[in-house]
Formats: structure tokens, C-alpha cells, sequence
């Protein structure tokens, strides 16, 4: 029979195929025996904020306001300067407050007021960003440079838990009245800020969650972390959740995008 086997391959094609193994298993070994490359965090693959990519990202996008400058330098001196939303992340949040052409925001978790003042900076001078914070302290920071860049008047900063604002909101019959909403504050409240910021935002809006990695702890969460445990208990909700599309983004420390239908 002159009919080639099933199994059979010319023996060109097997010769280079079985090159072509040792060559993907030479690689592999070799993979091993390379140490992570210093860009990504080895186990999580997110990029440091020490890396050469994210200087790099920096570098190539950064369009930073020089008041903006000036409020990332004086928060880098706080001791608790780490909390503030990476400026590349900021940024972003800022180009989509424009792209949607918003006029009323929400932000929980201030801090010092950076967020705040990038996406004061792109309102209209109708515009809005009702700031929720209970430390006034860090706020205070912020406030003098909100006046220089000339949007102090866009900035309504609430001191009192942030439930407690947005049940106001509501009450007041400002539901599906916001464009976007920015979520940044105690993790253990992120189901609750999310399910009120639903009902406040329209329909075609979005709501940033920020943190959505955890510095890599969602991964696997231990019993007695309960930031990590919410933020994963709600990235699992936000997957199935009918009420949204999603993006979650490897910006920052992980920032998912849910856009209300």
C-alpha cells in the first residue's frame, strides 16, 4: 500500500521538529535558570513603581498640571504618602471624566486631593467633584493648591463617613444625577460604595475601584486580611454582575472600570 501511514511524518519535518523541542526545552531551562526581570513583581507580574517601565510609562505619557507637581511632591513627604493614586492612574481617571463630558463626581477617599484637583482641572466650571474624606488634616494639604489652580469652587470636600454623604445624596433625590465615581477609600466599604454609587450614577457612567489587586493579596487572600478579602469578595461580584460591563486595568494597584448599562 502506498498510502502513508497516519502517523508518519517526512523525516526532514520530524528532524526539525525534534531541533525544535531541544531548542524549547534549551529555552525553558534557561527561563529557569534567568533571574525575574526586575520591571515585574515576580508573582503578580505588576509593575513596581521603582521599575524601569514604569519610568518609562511616565517618561512617554505623563502630562502632569504643574500645580498637580506640586501636590504629588508635598503628599511624597507625608508619612503616609504611599496611599496616594499613582499619577499615571490619575491621569487616566481625569481623560475619562473628559471623554464622557462629566459635570458631576463622586470621590471616596481624598487623601491629600490629588484625584480631586486632576479631575477638578477638566470639568466644566459647572462642574462638581463631591469629596468624601473623614481626615480633614490631609485634605488641608491639598485645599491651598486647589485654590491656585483655580478650581476650590468645583471641589465640594464633605467630612463625615462617606455612607453618610452618599445617603444624603440619594435622600435628596440626586440618584442616576452623577457621571463617574471614583472608589478609594477603607476596603471593607467597597460593596457598600459600590451599590450606592449604582444607584447615583447614570446609565453610562462609570465607577472607578481602585486597589482591585491589593498588592497582589487577592491572589490569595489570608483569613485574617479583610481588605483582601472584600476587594475579593467584590472583584468576584463585579465579574457577574448584569448591571455593568467591566474592564479591570493593571494601572496602579489594579483599577476596575464598571460602566453602568
Amino acid at each position: 500500500d502506498s498510502k502513508m501511514p497516519l502517523l508518519s511524518v517526512p523525516k526532514e519535518v520530524a528532524v526539525g521538529t525534534a531541533m525544535l523541542g531541544v531548542a524549547f526545552a534549551t529555552g525553558m531551562l534557561a527561563g529557569k535558570r534567568r533571574p525575574p526581570t526586575p520591571a515585574t513583581h515576580p508573582e503578580t507580574g505588576m509593575i513596581g513603581k521603582s521599575s524601569p517601565l514604569r519610568q518609562y510609562i511616565l517618561d512617554h505619557s505623563l502630562r502632569e498640571h504643574p500645580i498637580l507637581k506640586k501636590l504629588r511632591l508635598l503628599t511624597a513627604d507625608h508619612p503616609w504618602g504611599r496611599m496616594m493614586v499613582s499619577c499615571e492612574q490619575a491621569q487616566l481617571m481625569a481623560n475619562l471624566v473628559k471623554l464622557i463630558k462629566a459635570k458631576k463626581v463622586i470621590e471616596i477617599g481624598v487623601f491629600t486631593g490629588y484625584n480631586a484637583l486632576n479631575m477638578a482641572l477638566v470639568l466644566p466650571d459647572n462642574g462638581r467633584v463631591i469629596a468624601c474624606d473623614i481626615n480633614e488634616d490631609s485634605a488641608k494639604i491639598g485645599k491651598p493648591l486647589w485654590k491656585e489652580a483655580g478650581v476650590e469652587h468645583k471641589i465640594d470636600l464633605r467630612i463625615k463617613p462617606a455612607i453618610q454623604t452618599l445617603d444624603e445624596l440619594l435622600a435628596n433625590g440626586e440618584a442616576e444625577t452623577f457621571d463617574f465615581a471614583f472608589i478609594d477609600a477603607d476596603k471593607e466599604s467597597y460593596n457598600e460604595y459600590y451599590e450606592k454609587c449604582l444607584r447615583l450614577i447614570k446609565k453610562g457612567g462609570i465607577i472607578a475601584i481602585d486597589n482591585v489587586f491589593w498588592n497582589g493579596k487577592v491572589l490569595k487572600p489570608r483569613k485574617d486580611d479583610l481588605a483582601a478579602q472584600s476587594i475579593h469578595r467584590l472583584n468576584e461580584k463585579l465579574h457577574r454582575d448584569a448591571r455593568i460591563n467591566i474592564s479591570m486595568l493593571p494601572v496602579g494597584d489594579g483599577v476596575t472600570l464598571a460602566f453602568k448599562l
